[in-house]
C-alpha cells in the first residue's frame, strides 16, 4: 500500500524540515518551472504533468506521486491537449500527462485569443488545446447560423460557449 492510499495522507504534515509550498510553477505554455528556472530534464517534465492533482481540502493544485506532495501554481490550466483523434468511434484528445480519454463536446469553450478549452478528468479539470491540437480540430469546427462557433460531430452540433 503507498502512502497516498491512506484516507489521512493529504492531512499528514511535511517531512522534518520541508514545506508543503514549492516554487514550482506551470506557465500558459504547459512548460514547469522550479525556483524560476526552467524544468529541463523530459523525465522530471512527464513526471510533473503525471502527478497533477488537487487537494481533497482546500482544491489547490498539487503534485503527487502517491509517497509524497507538495503545493504548486497554475498559471492557466493544469492539463493541454497535445492532439485530437478522429475515428468512427468519436473524438479523443492526447493530454499532457499521456493519457487519452473522450473529447466532451458539451465542455468546449472560447477564451482569450481565441483559444479552446475544455474539461477533462471526468471534468474535475480544464485544459487548454495547443495551437497544434486547435489545428486538429477546426476540420470539425463550424459557424452557427447565428455567428457562433460549434462543434459538429456525428450529426450533431455542440455550442462552444465562451470561457468563464
Amino acid at each position: 500500500m503507498k502512502p497516498g492510499e491512506h484516507p489521512e495522507f493529504f492531512r499528514w504534515p511535511a517531512p522534518e524540515g520541508r514545506s508543503r509550498e514549492s516554487t514550482i510553477r506551470l506557465d500558459r505554455e504547459g512548460r514547469f518551472w522550479h525556483d524560476g528556472v526552467r524544468v529541463e530534464h523530459p523525465g522530471m517534465q512527464r513526471a510533473f504533468a503525471s502527478w497533477i492533482d488537487r487537494h481533497p481540502d482546500d482544491g489547490r493544485f498539487i503534485l503527487q506521486n502517491g509517497y509524497d506532495w507538495t503545493y504548486f501554481s497554475v498559471d492557466d490550466v493544469p492539463f493541454f491537449v497535445r492532439a485530437i483523434r478522429v475515428t468512427d468511434a468519436g473524438v479523443s484528445v492526447l493530454l499532457s500527462d499521456d493519457s487519452e480519454e473522450a473529447l466532451d463536446p458539451a465542455s468546449l469553450a472560447v477564451g482569450e485569443n481565441d483559444a479552446v478549452y475544455l474539461r477533462v478528468k471526468g471534468g474535475r479539470f480544464e485544459a487548454r488545446l495547443t495551437p497544434e491540437a486547435q489545428t486538429q480540430l477546426a476540420p470539425l469546427l463550424i459557424e452557427t447560423q447565428a455567428g457562433e462557433p460549434a462543434l459538429l460531430w456525428g450529426g450533431a452540433t455542440y455550442p462552444i460557449r465562451p470561457r468563464e
